[in-house]
């Protein structure tokens, strides 16, 4: 799966390249998902004669450099394990058997799972810890947690892409699943050129070696662009199941939701605002419901998080549209970008007078305790800051600064290195 490139229904487009000898989506060109010829090395962690149950990990295999591929038992099955192998095999071959109730069980290095049906945990817990981005104005104003969701909402040319892809680059995840869903051909392009340019900070390592691409571009199928989000979400379970922290970022929730209506129209339902099917909210709802920080299955209780992040592209910057609405009902983090701080160049775009995070007073705590102590008085004092900048610079538009107090110039001065030496920041530059 890392470091793979699929469609929105899981179709690998490198292979379907080779297999049409062609760069473009031919029909009838079927080609398996995983390739079933290469040959992986399974370490076994589990020993005949162990009682297992479904998620425990029986095995590892070291996907890449980065990723060590953890080898779960399927849900569903649960016994004693009469065999298990270790060794170089494909993904289709039998690395173990296990005795249960309803007579021996194969195990492969390969699960099936439906993209439409949450993959199920143990139990979910509370997100505390913040996910550091890299981004100044994310970090300290409008955190998300490990385990959270956020939009990233704005007009064209506000930055959307870029703050996806800074996310993407430097986001403290283990794994990142990046979703290209209705956007232009050439922002996925730009992944694949920059990506395995750029190095992790962790690992030293290039950053396509955590990376799965989904790829579905404009000009892909529709009914394929609908499914690509549950397509990155379920990888992004299954990784999580594992134990990892995963981050999915969706480019554009927008776009799916028009594929949405296009379908909806052609099946013809009854639409609901604006054209959009009446169930927009509820299929949005299903897929941000299932981030979150869990205990997964197993026996050794680890922990997992999917960290789900979203763009929505409102026509003319409206944000009154029903994609952005229904979006922000759900999620606890709202990144508005602003047109007319991306027309001053300062970027990211991130308005602070209008963007909220829901999860800033519980990672306060947790920055008070890990980080310094005065963290969220500090955070707290900036915005105010901020805020009174805002008034302020009405009076000078006005009447002019010369009307101003010495102490209110001395504000409009913090605030000013504030914006311009904090919170603005070069995202084509390390």
């Amino acid at each position: 799966l890392i470091e793979s490139m699929f469609d929105g229904i899981q179709r690998p487009l490198d292979a379907i390249e080779k297999a049409a000898n062609s760069p473009f989506l031919k029909k009838g060109v079927s080609v398996k998902s995983l390739n079933r010829e290469k040959k992986w090395e399974f370490k076994p962690t589990a020993n005949v004669g162990d009682v297992v149950e479904a998620g425990d990990i029986i095995g590892t295999v070291q996907e890449t450099t980065v990723v060590l591929h953890k080898i779960m038992v399927p849900v569903g099955i649960e016994g004693t394990i009469k065999e298990i192998k270790a060794g170089e095999f494909t993904i289709e071959e039998t690395v173990c058997i296990i005795d249960t109730v309803a007579g021996p069980k194969e195990v492969m290095m390969m699960q099936k799972w439906p993209a439409r049906k949450g993959r199920p945990f143990a139990r979910k817990m509370k997100p505390e810890q913040p996910m550091t981005t890299g981004q100044r104005v994310i970090d300290t104003f409008f955190p998300v947690a490990k385990g959270g969701a956020a939009a990233v909402p704005g007009p064209f040319g506000a930055g959307k892409t870029v703050v996806q892809h800074q996310v993407a680059k430097w986001g403290d995840t283990e794994i990142v699943v990046y979703v290209g869903c209705g956007e232009r051909g050439n922002e996925m392009t730009d992944v694949l050129n920059e990506f395995p340019e750029l190095k992790d900070p962790k690992t030293g390592q290039s950053l396509m070696k955590r990376t799965v691409l989904i790829a579905n571009t404009s000009n892909m199928p529709v009914a394929a662009r609908e499914a690509c989000i549950y397509t990155g979400i379920t990888i992004a379970e299954y990784f999580r199941d594992m134990g990892y922290s995963v981050s999915i970022m969706a480019d554009s929730t927008s776009r799916w939701a028009e594929a949405l209506r296009e379908m909806s129209g052609r099946l013809e339902e009854m639409p609901g605002d604006e054209g959009y099917p009446a169930y927009l909210g509820s299929r949005l709802a299903d897929y941000y419901e299932r981030a979150g920080k869990v205990v997964c299955l197993g026996k050794d209780g680890r922990e997992g998080a999917v960290t789900a992040i979203g763009a929505v592209s409102p026509p003319g910057g409206d944000l009154s549209e029903p994609v952005t609405q229904a979006t922000l009902r759900i999620v606890k983090v709202f990144w508005g970008l602003d047109a007319q701080l991306a027309y001053k160049r300062h970027f990211p775009s991130i308005n602070w007078l209008n963007s909220y995070s829901l999860y800033a007073d519980t990672i306060d705590t947790w920055m008070n305790n890990e980080v310094a102590s005065d963290w969220g008085s500090l955070r707290q004092e900036a915005m105010t800051i901020l805020q009174e900048e805002s008034g302020l610079q009405e009076i000078v538009s006005l009447v002019g600064i010369d009307a101003l107090s010495e102490k209110d110039r001395l504000k409009l001065e913090v605030a000013k290195s504030l914006r311009e030496d904090y919170l603005q920041q070069n995202a084509f530059h390390e």
